[in-house]
């Protein structure tokens, strides 16, 4: 009996030991759009990855967070750098299915792929908000003409966004987001006013709770960043789709 309570004791001991040291491990998170790029779930912000991050990720995403080409759940993958304080950009491919002619069955074996680029116009400063600019899968061209209304494009938008941040007292931090976005697509218009709140609990600076309207649906959602290097985000589109990704960062300066 004497022996099982040591037992016990020391895994205590340790269990305490790992909780300190993931402690330490954490630091404050940055939003990370499911789009690859820096934002809030699904909607635009002005805030920015520190200058020289560099993030590799990828996401599980629902049907009901994708324009209608993608029926069913899908997933995709970035390689995303802010190598200068004003501007981040990222390569985004997103998994398609196609029927495979050999056995008449959908498989996911093709991908879209594209650009978004961020520019940041004014930084925060005590009385004035953030303000980012930013480009998603800008329209392409198909034998001189623009295809973005029905064809390619498919996550196309163009956004201006503004963030402020307040100290809540004691409590945390809490973020205002508020952004306005355009596209030409007929069936996956994201067009008007998005915004969004953040709040990061002064004793667990690394989560982030996570609320938005990203001029088509609500989305709640948090995200954690461990060790300085990996966040982890989770979200619900429309208050019930589950969507969720991973991210690696790595740090050049």
């Amino acid at each position: 009996m004497v022996e099982s309570e040591e037992m016990m004791e020391e895994m205590r001991r340790v269990m305490v030991v790992i909780g300190l040291l993931c402690l330490l491990g954490w630091t404050t998170a940055w939003a990370q759009l499911t789009c690859g790029v820096t934002g809030l779930l699904h909607a635009p912000s002005a805030e920015m990855q520190k200058d020289g991050t560099i993030m590799v990720g990828g996401n599980f995403m629902n049907k009901e967070l994708t324009p209608p080409t993608w029926y069913y759940h899908t997933a995709n993958y970035y390689v995303n750098a802010t190598l200068l304080p004003w501007f981040e950009f990222a390569y985004v491919a997103t998994v398609f299915k196609m029927l495979q002619p050999t056995t008449g069955r959908l498989r996911y074996c093709n991908q879209d792929r594209h650009f978004a680029f961020r520019f940041r116009l004014t930084a925060e400063k005590e009385k004035m908000p953030a303000l980012v600019a930013g480009i998603q899968d800008p329209y392409v061209f198909s034998s001189g003409e623009v295809v973005a209304e029905k064809g390619n494009g498919y996550f196309s938008r163009f956004y201006l966004a503004a963030t402020k941040h307040f100290r809540c007292k004691e409590a945390g931090i809490l973020g205002v987001h508020v952004s306005y976005l355009y596209n030409r697509r007929e069936d996956y218009p994201l067009n008007g006013v998005a915004g969004g709140v953040t709040f990061s609990p002064l004793f667990f600076p690394s989560l982030e709770f996570i609320g938005e309207y990203d001029t088509k649906d609500f989305a709640l959602g948090a995200q954690c960043l461990l060790f300085n290097r990996l966040n982890v985000l989770v979200e619900m589109q429309g208050m019930r789709y589950f969507s969720g990704g991973l991210t690696y960062k790595i740090y050049l300066k």
